[in-house]
């Protein structure tokens, strides 16, 4: 008889990653696809049927983990896929638990998570390795006669081009916080790239695959193309070996004045783009999940397509009582049937 189908959750489904994978594992007959958010009108848990959709307390609310756990126990889960920055490290922390359980936690370890989710610290562990800007902690003792602007600040922890500064002016560097929360790294002036990475869960990398962003709105990536750049795509296998990347990943880098691409950061989780990867022949989602699943993966280095992609939005409707009709997680345990 065939085993029954693996029953996979994947998180944060208000965000165009979650979306991504729900597309790329609904029509799946070996997999029940569940889908959950802090939302009740996140957009992806409309994609699933009714009794598969779950709200979850946020990755920054100490009971997050007890909460997701219990609810993967009482829905007999077996593979769990945060794509949410701030579930990552409490759910990597709290893996021999899941584990425990039975559920496979698609997650890079503590460690690489550490790394990525610190700018100063990826900085660090990747220079000699690749090419990495000058990156250094805004503290009580940073002086800015030792830089020539402009220069980029940020924050040191997080994703995304949130609380960026560019500094172009002296004036600029009173109404930045000292309290070691920012970096300062040097600006590169060239083109930016995203490039998508696949590792397989010895560490081995499969494919990457660079893409550009052509129009971004809302800090959503709305058009955009994958770029054959044998120079990206090692600079991200370097990256990725370093860090002791297993699964997927998303390396920023960005050419300098000279045309050299350079290290920026990494978003650990599966990016809102990936559709334009899958596109382009490297089904990442489907990978990661055959990987979680024991099943062997092909060698690499995987081929993929120069394709370019606009992207729309796209309507889901559902009967009135549908939308927004989910029981908020609360300190009781989840509901027994």
């Amino acid at each position: 008889m065939p085993a029954d189908p693996a029953r996979v959750l994947v998180t944060g489904a208000g965000g165009p990653a979650a979306v991504t994978l729900v597309r790329s594992y609904r029509d799946r007959r070996d997999v029940t696809l569940l889908a959950g958010d802090i939302d009740p009108m996140a957009v992806g848990l409309y994609l699933v049927p009714g009794g598969q959709r779950h709200l979850l307390r946020r990755g920054d609310d100490p009971r997050f983990v007890d909460h997701l756990l219990e609810l993967c126990v009482h829905e007999d889960v077996d593979v769990l896929i945060p794509t949410v920055d701030s579930e990552l490290l409490p759910l990597a922390r709290r893996r021999a638990d899941i584990e425990a359980a039975g559920i496979n936690l698609v997650c890079p370890s503590e460690h690489t998570l550490e790394l990525c989710l610190d700018k100063v610290a990826l900085a660090a562990a990747c220079r000699g390795h690749v090419p990495v800007p000058r990156t250094v902690v805004l503290d009580a003792g940073f002086d800015p006669a030792d830089w020539a602007l402009p220069v980029i600040c940020k924050p040191r922890a997080g994703s995304g081009s949130r609380d960026i500064t560019l500094v172009r002016w002296p004036e600029q560097w009173a109404g930045l916080s000292r309290a070691g929360d920012l970096l300062v790294q040097e600006f590169l002036p060239g083109e930016e790239y995203s490039i998508d990475v696949l590792a397989d869960p010895d560490g081995v990398v499969l494919a990457a695959v660079p893409r550009s962003r052509l129009k971004v709105d809302s800090g959503i990536s709305v058009a955009g193309r994958t770029h054959h750049d044998a120079e990206l795509e090692a600079l991200a296998r370097a990256v990725c070996t370093a860090i002791g990347l297993a699964g997927v990943a998303n390396v920023q880098a960005r050419r300098d004045a000279a045309g050299r691409a350079a290290l920026l950061e990494v978003n650990p989780r599966f990016p809102g783009a990936m559709v334009l990867t899958v596109a382009a022949g490297i089904d990442m989602p489907n990978l990661v999940l055959d990987a979680a699943l024991g099943r062997p993966l092909p060698s690499g280095p995987l081929p993929f397509a120069e394709v370019a992609v606009v992207r729309y939005w796209e309507e889901c409707f559902m009967p009135v009582d549908e939308l927004g009709a989910l029981r908020s997680p609360t300190d009781e345990a989840v509901a027994r049937s």
